[in-house]
């Protein structure tokens, strides 16, 4: 009787095709992003173990990912490529992804991804979360020109405090994304493909009347914040539009020329003034579009007031607290154990030592 013929396992490239095809794409149907931040890094790795391990990327097994060489390549992009903690765990996140990927396509290497998913993450000091008071937010905004441009900037940094949206989100808003009549809100695209709906408020709905009417072509599946091209704004435009307007506010608001205000400052002002408006963490973690509340627990540590509030509901004792008084029992157990150090002496305790120090403590 013929036994039944076991498939081999896949080749390393084969693993790696699958991965981005099968997995990413296809079952787990991730953003562009996401897939592109995976993409990433493993070209990084794999062109740093082609290059310590003296073979072409192709020729490499899994048993090639040892957690030495991962350690190695982790310490490279912090040294070598000065990428901070933060991005090197993200690094190792997408490396881990696919050694988990790869655990269930080849289980002759089980022992050797075990080994490799073993390296860990690396703690680092999360600095507090930066943001700007309402006065210097309205300093920011300004009022609108009567450029194009700038009544555009205008609209793009009050949907950004009204939202607290990330940058990506705000940049791929439509023009079908914008509800304004009756309960008016914009749908965002959020991380995970997860959507979500903000209310805007009567001042915003305004300035986005106004856009749409100054600009017609502006319908459908068009960006709301487009660049001169029509297209999308891009990350660095938004982070050069806002560093324009903070610049130009400067004089009027000194204390901005301390801090560092960047797009994402901004979904922090929100956040924290939503917590100062006493919004609960559930509703401000819905809004901000956060997973899980424990991320939206770091702007507590921003929100001075609230915790001063919490202080002022605890009553200051005045109870003094008294010196401890061992019972008589309990003293004189303490000093049968001295007794009983003394006796051993600093070889260990001899037979009469011990029977002395039974009676200490029968005593």
């Amino acid at each position: 009787m013929n036994k039944p013929l076991t498939a081999p396992p896949p080749s390393f490239p084969a693993l790696v095709q699958q991965f981005f095809t099968e997995y990413l794409v296809a079952q787990r149907a991730v953003s562009p992003r996401t897939v592109a931040c995976y993409r990433d890094a493993l070209s990084l790795f794999l062109g740093f173990a082609s290059h310590k391990l003296g073979k072409v990327p192709t020729a490499m097994q899994l048993a090639d990912m040892r957690p030495e060489l991962i350690l190695e390549f982790l310490d490279h992009l912090e040294q070598g490529r000065k990428n901070a903690i933060r991005s090197r765990n993200l690094r190792l996140t997408a490396l881990r992804a696919f050694l988990k990927f790869a655990a269930r396509r080849d289980v002759t290497s089980l022992h050797d991804i075990e080994r490799a998913l073993a390296v860990p993450m690396k703690r680092f000091e999360r600095p507090m979360l930066g943001f700007l008071t309402r006065p210097e937010m309205l300093a920011v905004f300004g009022q609108p020109g009567e450029s194009w441009s700038s009544q555009r900037d205008h609209l793009l940094l009050a949907m950004l405090y009204n939202t607290g949206a990330r940058v990506p989100e705000m940049i791929g808003v439509r023009v079908v994304d914008v509800i304004l009549d009756g309960g008016a809100c914009v749908h965002l695209h959020g991380k995970g493909r997860k959507l979500r709906s903000i209310p805007l408020w009567k001042s915003t709905v305004v300035e986005i009347r106004a856009s749409l009417r100054l600009n017609p072509v502006l319908r459908g599946e068009a960006a709301l914040l487009p660049n001169r091209d029509d297209q999308a704004m891009s990350r660095s435009n938004v982070t050069q539009r806002l560093s324009l307007a903070v610049t130009r506010t400067t004089a009027a608001q000194p204390s901005l020329a301390n801090k560092r205000v960047s797009p994402h400052t901004l979904r922090h002002a929100s956040a924290k003034h939503l917590l100062s408006s006493g919004v609960p963490f559930n509703v401000m973690a819905l809004w901000l579009g956060h997973e899980c509340t424990t991320t939206t627990h770091r702007y507590v540590e921003v929100d001075l007031a609230t915790k001063e509030k919490a202080l002022a509901r605890l009553d200051a004792s005045d109870t003094q607290v008294g010196r401890y008084k061992a019972p008589d029992s309990l003293l004189r157990c303490l000093q049968a154990l001295q007794l009983c150090a003394e006796l051993a002496g600093p070889n260990g305790s001899s037979t009469q030592g011990r029977r002395q120090q039974s009676r200490g403590i029968r005593a």
